[in-house]
């Protein structure tokens, strides 16, 4: 028995990296899965491999009527919506405040944040009707702290995505309806490329490099996987996290816990050394 036997649940962004292992994670856990994304021949080979229980339906997350269509769709067909993981994102400008380009930034935050506004947005009602639901954002620890992304505009809209999450948490709490978020740390996925100009398949698979140049950068030594932040979505998207609203779950080996205790020590040792030689 699956921890979604019976659920409906709607995840986008779901041709690559974090959103295609949710996909996966969510039909292995028995839902009836209907994935957006807009690379419609991925799109189809995912269904296709996953079988009768995954669909998918091309939707452009900052696009209005296409997050209206994918709800609306969704419940017709299949009478109801337990659960949205507003999954969906991409690189953001990089460089200094000075020299970000606006259209590009608006652009950026029209998926980053957009997308999660008009998830929610969109299927608020059907949940509230309903009188029961899971949404799910997915944010970043860059929303937390500075300096966690090349991007700031990046780390404004998943900053945003949080806030935004606690306040229609506390809205929607009142209808029986759920909304946290998760927070990723360094996950090996194809947005690095992404963020260096590559596109589709070609970022994608700069996946793993990204793992192997990730490994150090938190306690726990490796980078994250996307199986990691999927199982955090099907956590929230079950019933063992029915009493949990308005929580973000940080996923992110410990990195944004602290200084890593090992070059602290380190740094101790040459600050005591240098003090020795001073004083001798």
């Amino acid at each position: 028995m699956g921890k979604l036997d019976g659920k409906v649940a709607i995840i986008t962004g779901g041709t690559s990296g974090i959103g295609l292992r949710s996909v996966e994670l969510f039909a292995e856990e028995g839902a009836t899965v209907v994935f957006a994304g807009r690379r419609i021949k991925e799109g189809n080979e995912i269904a296709a491999r996953l079988g009768d229980k995954v669909h998918f339906k091309r939707a452009d997350v900052s696009v209005e009527e296409d997050v209206r269509a994918l709800i609306n769709d969704t419940v017709s067909e299949f009478g109801k919506i337990d659960v949205l993981f507003n999954n969906a994102g991409g690189p953001a400008p990089v460089g200094s405040v000075e020299t970000i380009d606006y259209e590009g930034a608006m652009q950026a935050m029209a998926v980053l944040y957009g997308g999660v506004l008009l998830g929610t947005k969109h299927v608020a009602p059907i949940m509230k009707k309903q009188g029961f639901g899971s949404i799910i954002n997915n944010a970043s620890i860059a929303g937390h702290l500075a300096g966690y992304s090349s991007s700031m505009v990046y780390s404004s809209a998943k900053a945003a995505v949080l806030q935004m999450t606690r306040s229609s948490a506390m809205e929607l709490g009142e209808s029986n309806v759920r909304v946290n978020s998760i927070s990723p740390g360094a996950t090996a996925t194809g947005i690095f490329g992404k963020a260096l100009g590559l596109e589709g398949q070609a970022a994608d698979d700069t996946a793993s490099i990204a793992g192997e140049l990730l490994s150090g950068a938190q306690p726990i030594p490796r980078a994250g996987l996307p199986e990691d932040v999927a199982r955090a979505a099907v956590f929230f998207a079950s019933d063992d996290s029915s009493f949990i609203n308005a929580t973000d779950l940080v996923v992110d080996g410990g990195m944004i816990a602290g200084r890593h205790w090992t070059p602290h020590q380190e740094s101790m040792k040459q600050l005591g050394a240098a003090f020795l030689a001073k004083t001798s």
